[in-house]
């Protein structure tokens, strides 16, 4: 029933009313003397009262559509009750049809357009049906003339109010459109957001899991060493003070992306594997790494970041839950594709690797998938092994940041 406004809106339909009331007044008086049914006072009186009513029905029009149809109609029917030609204040039908359209629910939408041709149909009888009535039912000529001048009245008002009527309704699918663009560019907003959290989501994990590991297996080794072989643990130190110092950058980095949206820091590329491999073998694991083919030339970004963090994370799992024993990797660059396989024992029990739910699987597929590529782990021939594709054509448009 009530449409919230704001103040802006409230004080210009008050000024637009109190302007269209006084206007009205004007127009109704000093014609006075002229119009036909209206030659007493007391005709001017209800002339002038039903154009106050008018007037506050276009005030309220949008601040309640439904209440201003209502407003309209049985001041119409005052209007015709008395016997009062068309006032000037009647102008203010356009305005109420206008708003039902534009602004009312579906029901008043329709109650709109009911209203236009019914009052179309009112007003033909209401300016035929007296002349007729007092020229008499008995000449057909005149009859028939009277109908057709009917009939075009009909067409001429109906086609009127529905004027306004349409107008209202343009504005509605005008108003509607807008609202879908608006919600439309919020939801892509709110999935880019969304999709960058998850990329942020999947950095921290990739270089916090990765970093801890190496740290764990660096500090278990320390701890066994220090006593038989003080160097090795002084080595296994400070490899952990590296290892730390590396991951506690990386994380500064990506804090700073969620602080800074559109900070996006470097980003690893295949030329610090070797970094990598080299924190791999400081922990006590044998890597063994086979790259057959090499790249014969720079691979797209999207399609590098996608390779280290795989291997980082297939990696981060031999060492976290391998059964011992070496680790291959296999590199093989092609000229649309790169293929990456990582094999290690596979452990007797590892709930966050071998049951395919880890994070750090979901986290590996999902690198793949964005850049249009496929992924696989599992255990085979005793082996657990990660096997990955990663597209080098369209890469670097559609693979991450």
């Amino acid at each position: 029933m009530l449409r919230p406004l704001l103040r802006y809106q409230l004080t210009v339909d008050v000024v637009v009313a109190v302007v269209f009331f006084a206007g009205s007044v004007l127009f109704t008086v000093v014609p006075y003397g002229f119009w036909t049914g209206v030659d007493t006072r007391a005709s001017l009186l209800v002339a002038v009262i039903l154009t106050a009513g008018f007037s506050i029905a276009l005030g309220i029009r949008r601040w309640s559509p439904p209440l201003a149809l209502a407003l309209v109609w049985l001041l119409a029917l005052v209007q015709m009750a008395f016997g009062l030609p068309p006032l000037p204040g009647n102008v203010a039908i356009f305005g109420v049809l206008y708003v039902t359209a534009a602004y009312g629910s579906r029901l008043l939408f329709w109650l709109g357009f009911a209203s236009a041709m019914v009052g179309g149909f009112a007003i033909t009888l209401y300016l035929i049906l007296p002349p007729l009535i007092a020229g008499g039912w008995s000449l057909m000529g005149a009859i028939e003339a009277n109908l057709i001048v009917g009939v075009t009245v009909f067409f001429s008002a109906a086609l009127a109010l529905l004027l306004s009527w349409t107008v209202g309704a343009l504005v509605r699918t005008a108003l509607r459109a807008r609202a879908n663009r608006q919600a439309q560019e919020r939801a892509e907003e709110e999935t880019a957001v969304e999709a960058e959290r998850n990329r942020i989501a999947r950095d921290m994990h990739d270089v916090v899991a990765h970093s801890l590991a190496v740290v764990i297996a660096q500090a278990d080794g320390a701890r066994y060493a220090a006593a038989a072989d003080p160097q090795a643990a002084t080595d296994a130190l400070g490899a952990i003070s590296s290892t730390a110092r590396s991951a506690l950058s990386d994380v500064r980095m990506l804090l700073t992306q969620l602080r800074h949206n559109q900070a996006d820091g470097p980003q690893p590329t295949i030329a610090d594997l070797e970094q990598l491999y080299a924190q791999v073998r400081a922990a006590g694991v044998d890597l063994r790494v086979d790259i057959d083919p090499a790249p014969l030339h720079e691979p797209p970004a999207a399609a590098q970041l996608a390779v280290y963090r795989i291997l980082q994370e297939a990696l981060t799992n031999a060492l976290r839950h391998g059964g011992g024993g070496p680790v291959d990797v296999g590199l093989a660059w092609h000229p649309d594709r790169v293929q990456l396989t990582v094999r290690n024992p596979a452990p007797d029990s590892s709930p966050a690797v071998g049951d395919g739910r880890g994070h750090g699987l979901i986290g590996m597929r999902e690198r793949a998938q964005l850049v249009g590529g496929t992924f696989d782990a599992g255990v085979a021939e005793g082996e657990f092994v990660v096997t990955a594709t990663v597209p080098l054509v369209g890469a670097a448009a559609g693979g991450p940041r």
